[in-house]
């Protein structure tokens, strides 16, 4: 259990500085009996290998995203997780870097990370963080650019191993690398400035404005059912080429499912719905990447 003291508010944040994690200090980390450089080997030859060889088929991302400028967005993210993480810190709801939870979560980030540039090319330039808000709520996120913050609650109260909180996490950078804030907001925007198709090609108009000025959106935005299923099937990929048992996607989401029953309101699964046939879909891809995970394992 974690010893953080805990904040009830529905947005509790983090900090700037020193427990934030930048992308250049996982180096540092070591995660169990994972070899850094064995990762480093593997993730290499997957970016040479690129997408080609995805073992889960999700199709092409969105071709709506590209009406918002991804920079734009990132911006905007960084400087919600920012304040975030400031407003968390000064509740002395934010993990110190001495925190094992917190070290636990970055260590399973650093195995990740090398994995994701072959789902977005961005990958390779954001600054990764990784932080922890000692909260009872059960929800987890990563947003664009990879900023990524995990509450107490959903590693406390859900018991998750480090192969279920893993499934999270991946599924959780699945939605940043497939980019699905950046197209839901282009979709919503275009409708509600009423802009054709052909308009916004030729110019962004207000949707560079919106993208800009997102205030609590990319937090609370919900996605679509297809979102949903790609980052569950990208995040699983992700998982099991960091040597993460991809079955723990299917134990993950029944625990996620028991929660349903016994308590309402839990804010990770008003974005992220659960239910039988989101674990039928996730059974039916684990064999699709077993042969990753266990290379990852004896690699």
């Amino acid at each position: 259990m974690s010893h953080l003291p805990t904040s009830d508010s529905s947005v509790p944040a983090s900090a700037e500085g020193e427990s934030a994690l930048a992308c250049c200090r996982f180096c540092s980390l070591r995660g169990g009996t994972w070899n850094a450089r064995r990762g480093f080997l593997l993730a290499a030859g997957a970016a040479i290998a690129g997408p080609a060889l995805a073992q889960v088929d999700v199709g092409s991302a969105s071709g709506m995203r590209k009406l918002v400028p991804a920079e734009t967005i990132e911006t905007a993210a960084n400087q919600q997780y920012s304040e975030m993480m400031g407003k968390a810190k000064a509740q002395r709801a934010l993990a110190g870097a001495d925190n094992a939870q917190l070290q636990r979560l970055r260590a399973i980030a650093q195995r990740l990370i090398p994995f994701t540039a072959q789902w977005n090319d961005r990958a390779r330039q954001w600054q990764w963080e990784v932080n922890l808000i000692g909260s009872k709520q059960i929800n987890a996120f990563c947003m664009p650019g990879g900023k990524i913050a995990f509450y107490t609650g959903i590693l406390d109260q859900l018991k998750l191993t480090d192969d279920e909180a893993a499934m999270i996490m991946g599924h959780e950078m699945a939605h940043a690398l497939r980019e699905h804030a950046r197209a839901r907001l282009a979709k919503s925007q275009a409708t509600s400035v009423g802009l054709s198709l052909g308009a916004q090609l030729l110019g962004l108009g207000d949707l560079g404005n919106a993208a800009a000025n997102l205030g609590t959106q990319l937090i609370t935005l919900k996605f679509s059912r297809g979102d949903e299923t790609e980052a569950d099937l990208v995040g699983l990929e992700l998982a099991a080429r960091a040597g993460y048992n991809p079955d723990a996607s299917v134990s993950l989401w029944r625990k996620m499912g028991e929660a349903t029953a016994g308590q309402g309101g839990i804010a990770f699964l008003s974005t992220h719905p659960s239910g039988p046939q989101r674990i039928r879909e996730l059974e039916q891809n684990v064999p699709r990447v077993q042969g990753l995970y266990q290379a990852a394992r004896r690699g």
